[in-house]
C-alpha cells in the first residue's frame, strides 16, 4: 500500500491516522486484505473494516517495523523461574505506551520510552529480570543523560507490570550546551531541501523544541499577521506566540498542504536522518567539524544566547522560551558574557529626536532612552 493512502486511513475507534501495519488476512475466496493496529488506541482492524478487534497483548505483535519474526515457543528466563515468551515482551511495551496515553503523556515522551526499551529488548535484555536490564545497562557507551532516560522508561515499565527492581543510580553532570555560529546555522539551511529548509528556519526564529515543530498545524499558522502560535508545548512549558519574517511564511507556504500538520504525518526520525546527513556532508565540504556537533536543539540555543544579547532582557528572552522559572534561562546569560563579553563592541542605531510623538514613536519600536541635552531627547537600539 502507497504511503498516501496509508496516511489517509484512520482508526475506527479514535480517528487517529498514526497506525501500524500488522500483516495481511487471507480470506477463503484467496484474496487477502491489509490489517493495522493504531499506535494510539491499539485497535486493529482491516482495510476493508472485517471483524476489527482489540488487541490480544499475549499475541505477537508487529509493533516495531525492524523487529525480528520470533518463533511463538521462544521463552525468557525470568529470576522466579516464569517462562515469559518475546511476543509477550513486545505486547507490554506497547500496552505500557496505551497506558502513557490515556494518562495524558506527549507523544513524544511516549515515543523516547518505547524506543528505550525496544532497544534494551533488542540488545539481550531480559524486561522481567532487574539483573539483565542493570548488565546491559552497564555495557553500552551511552551519554549520562540517555542512561538516565533509558533507566527512567524501564522503572515506569517496572511500575507498571508489579516487577520488583533497584534503579540504579544515575548522575547527570551539568553541561555548558554548544552554540553554533549564524553563519553555520545558515549554512545548513540554505544547503537543506524545501522541507528541511523550512524546518530549520522555524527553529532558528522561535526556538521551538523539534518536537513542538513537528506538530504544528496549518491553522496555527497566520500567513496574513504573519505569527505562529504555540498552544501544545513540551515539557509543560508556556504556550508562545511569536512574530515572524515573510520569508518563513513564504517557506512554508510552499509546503504541499494535503494533510493537517505543516510538516506531515511522518515520524521526527525521517526529518533527523536528513539532518544528520546534511551535517556530514557540509563537514566535510567545509572542512568545518563543528557541524557534527549541531543538532536540533542547538538552534534553541543560539536563539536564546543572541536573543539575550540583543535585549539583555533574562525576562523577555524567559517568556520567548516558554521556561515556567527563570532558573532555566540563567544558563544563557552566562554564555552570552561569556561570548560576547561584558564590554563587547555592541553596534546600536542612535536616534535624536524633539517632539513627543516622535519619541513615542521611537520607544514603541525598540528604542531606549539614553540622555538628554537641552531639548534634544538621545534614544538607542541594538543592532
Amino acid at each position: 500500500m502507497e504511503r498516501s493512502k496509508l496516511t489517509s486511513l484512520q482508526c475506527p475507534e479514535c480517528c487517529c491516522n498514526e497506525l501500524f501495519r500488522d500483516g495481511k488476512r487471507y480470506l477463503s475466496s484467496g484474496e487477502h486484505v491489509q490489517r493495522f493496529l493504531c499506535r494510539t488506541c491499539g485497535y486493529r482492524f482491516s482495510e476493508k473494516s472485517i471483524s476489527p478487534k482489540r488487541v490480544d497483548y499475549s499475541r505477537q505483535l508487529c509493533v516495531f517495523k525492524k523487529a525480528k519474526k520470533l518463533d511463538s515457543a521462544t521463552e525468557i528466563k525470568t529470576g522466579a523461574g516464569e517462562g515469559k515468551t518475546q511476543q509477550e515482551a513486545k505486547g507490554k511495551i506497547l500496552e505500557l505506551c496505551i497506558y502513557m496515553k490515556r494518562q495524558g503523556y506527549s507523544q513524544e515522551y511516549i515515543r523516547l520510552n518505547r524506543t528505550a526499551l525496544k532497544v534494551l529488548h533488542e540488545r539481550g535484555a531480559d524486561l522481567f529480570n532487574q539483573d539483565s536490564i542493570k548488565d546491559v545497562i552497564s555495557k553500552q557507551a551511552w551519554s549520562d543523560n540517555r542512561r538516565r532516560n533509558v533507566i527512567n522508561a524501564y522503572d515506569m515499565f517496572a511500575k507498571l507490570n508489579k516487577i520488583s527492581w533497584d534503579k540504579p543510580r544515575c548522575t547527570v553532570a551539568a553541561k555548558i550546551p554548544f552554540i553554533p555560529t549564524e553563519q553555520e546555522i545558515d549554512a545548513l539551511i540554505l544547503a537543506s531541501g524545501k522541507k528541511l529548509s523550512a524546518f530549520l528556519l522555524l527553529l532558528e526564529e522561535t526556538a521551538m523544541r523539534r518536537g513542538e515543530a513537528k506538530r504544528l498545524e496549518w491553522i496555527h499558522v497566520d500567513s496574513e499577521r504573519k505569527t505562529i502560535t504555540l498552544n501544545e508545548p513540551e515539557k509543560r512549558s508556556n504556550p508562545r506566540i511569536w512574530k515572524v519574517t515573510p520569508r518563513l511564511i513564504a517557506q512554508l507556504n510552499s509546503l504541499p498542504k494535503d494533510c493537517q500538520k505543516v510538516f506531515g504525518n511522518s515520524s521526527i526520525d525521517s526529518m533527523k536522518s536528513m539532518f544528520l546527513t546534511l551535517r556530514k556532508k557540509l563537514a566535510a565540504k567545509l572542512q568545518n567539524p563543528r557541524f557534527q556537533r549541531i543538532n536540533f536543539h542547538s538552534f534553541r540555543h543560539w536563539k536564546a544566547t543572541t536573543l539575550y544579547h540583543q535585549t539583555k532582557d533574562f525576562y523577555y528572552v524567559k517568556d520567548f522560551l516558554g521556561h515556567k522559572i527563570l532558573k532555566n534561562t540563567e544558563i544563557y546569560i552566562t554564555i552570552e558574557r561569556t561570548m560576547f563579553g561584558e564590554n563587547g563592541n555592541d553596534e546600536f542605531t542612535v536616534k535624536v529626536a524633539e517632539d513627543p510623538k516622535e519619541i513615542k514613536a521611537l520607544l514603541e519600536v525598540g528604542f531606549e532612552y539614553v540622555c538628554q541635552k537641552d531639548t534634544l531627547i538621545f534614544l538607542r537600539k541594538r543592532k
